[in-house]
């Protein structure tokens, strides 16, 4: 009797020993289970991938046509704009130097028709001195149609250079010769015009050939 109260100790001394290890695993595993909602591992987060549409949805092709068309449009437009301003430019190139080719050829037809009625006169002039013998009336002839061939002359923008008692000067007078002069006033003045010289719209289109004095 006294053994299997022995064993009967025995038996409760390792249930207790059993008790308090599960009381133990049971506080370790409460703390590792607090320890890891206390502690929270953040797993790295995966690097987003740009999202790229393989196949772009059907508005989106319809409007990069409708750009692609209003290019297109454009482009014609300027096109057409170039190609007719060369052709403009071309047509004018060619009819101005047509102008020019005639400007130069029939620039003055307009003063020879006019002057052809002072050739007339100066026709009938030399027809009629050839059977008059009235000298008086040849001169009054000669001098209407010289009268009339100054105020053509006049009308055209041509007059004639001043030379008499003129003092030489380069830009209008061409010296052909050199006298003494007769008084001290007329050095380096004309004392004759050999040939009158004309200028056009102040432009000398002749010298005067002169003759000076020293």
């Amino acid at each position: 009797m006294k053994h299997t109260k022995t064993e009967t100790g025995s038996k409760k001394e390792e249930q207790t020993t059993n008790d308090n290890l599960t009381g133990k695993e049971n506080n370790v595993k409460k703390d590792v289970e607090t320890t890891a909602d206390e502690v929270k591992i953040e797993k790295p987060k995966e690097e987003e991938k740009p999202k790229t549409d393989e196949n772009p949805s059907e508005t989106e092709l319809d409007v990069a046509k409708k750009a692609l068309t209003d290019l297109q449009t454009k482009y014609d437009h300027l096109n057409d704009t170039y190609l007719r301003s060369l052709a403009e430019y071309d047509n004018f190139r060619k009819r101005s130097r047509l102008e020019k080719t005639e400007l130069i050829k029939n620039g003055g037809e307009s003063v020879l028709v006019n002057m052809l009625t002072i050739v007339d006169d100066i026709e009938r002039g030399v027809a009629a001195a050839k059977d008059t013998k009235d000298i008086e009336a040849l001169k009054t002839g000669m001098e209407l149609i010289n009268s009339k061939l100054q105020s053509f002359l006049k009308q055209n923008g041509i007059k004639s250079i001043e030379t008499e008692g003129k003092a030489f000067d380069t830009d209008l007078h061409e010296a052909i010769t050199t006298i003494p002069a007769p008084n001290e006033d007329l050095k380096g003045k004309v004392i004759d015009c050999a040939q009158k010289g004309y200028c056009l719209n102040d432009k000398v289109i002749r010298f005067a050939k002169v003759v000076v004095g020293k």
